[in-house]
């Protein structure tokens, strides 16, 4: 009986000793895993690359605004006009529209002022130069055209736009993309625009050219 006993105590204290060993193991491999994979989250965090506003691909300098825009495609996604980091246009926020689009920011803080569409093809040119005459010095413009942006333009609008600094309006034709930054009172042209014309023969879409898209860092205006 004693012999019995040794024995059933020696099985149970081996058999404890092997799983407490497994159960070591199992838990080193478990840690082991858990700080692999600490290590590879903190080294994907340290190599992803940094958000500048507006999703722009580098940082803007000192007293600068970031800006990124696109024309509309085709007919039927409307255009997107961003400004630090500020969505001030686009068919999610619904209010974007047949024509040019249009938004106004203070060229001294960076705040939206204003945005608004103007059909430029079933639509009146009227309103649309009374806005433009509107526009005060030193206000950043943006625009962007969507379906078709020229039909209704007049030498008067295309002028008016001129003097903001564009250099493509009065090329800008039927079914065009096209997108610009400009400003109220600027006295020289402005660098950021961009224009595709409307070719049957290099056109992404049936009746329409490829989405045109822009983005920058526009100078803060100093008193």
């Amino acid at each position: 009986g004693a012999a019995k006993l040794v024995v059933v105590v020696a099985i149970f204290l081996f058999t404890f000793y092997v799983i407490s060993q497994v159960f070591e193991i199992k838990m080193d491999a478990n840690l082991g895993h858990i700080f692999a994979r600490s290590a590879l989250d903190a080294a994907a965090r340290s190599t992803k690359p940094p958000r500048y506003k507006c999703g722009i691909s580098k940082a803007c300098p000192e007293k600068h605004f970031a800006f990124k825009m696109a024309s509309g495609a085709a007919n039927v996604v409307g255009p997107k006009i961003c400004v630090e980091d500020n969505v001030l246009m686009s068919g999610v926020k619904n209010n974007v529209g047949r024509g040019i689009n249009v938004a106004l920011v203070n060229g001294k803080t960076g705040e939206p002022l204003d945005t608004k569409f103007f059909d430029m093809w079933g639509g009146d040119v009227a309103p649309f130069i009374e806005f433009l005459k509107s526009i005060q010095d030193g206000t950043i413009v943006l625009m962007g055209t969507y379906d078709d942006g020229a039909t209704k333009l007049n030498e008067e609008a295309r002028k008016l736009i001129a003097e903001l600094g564009s250099t493509s309006i009065t090329n800008l034709g039927f079914r065009d993309n096209w997108v610009f930054c400009g400003g109220k009172g600027i006295k020289t042209k402005s660098p950021f625009e961009q224009h595709i014309k409307n070719n049957k023969d290099t056109n992404k879409y049936e009746g329409w050219p490829e989405v045109v898209e822009m983005e920058g860092c526009i100078p803060q205006k100093q008193d």
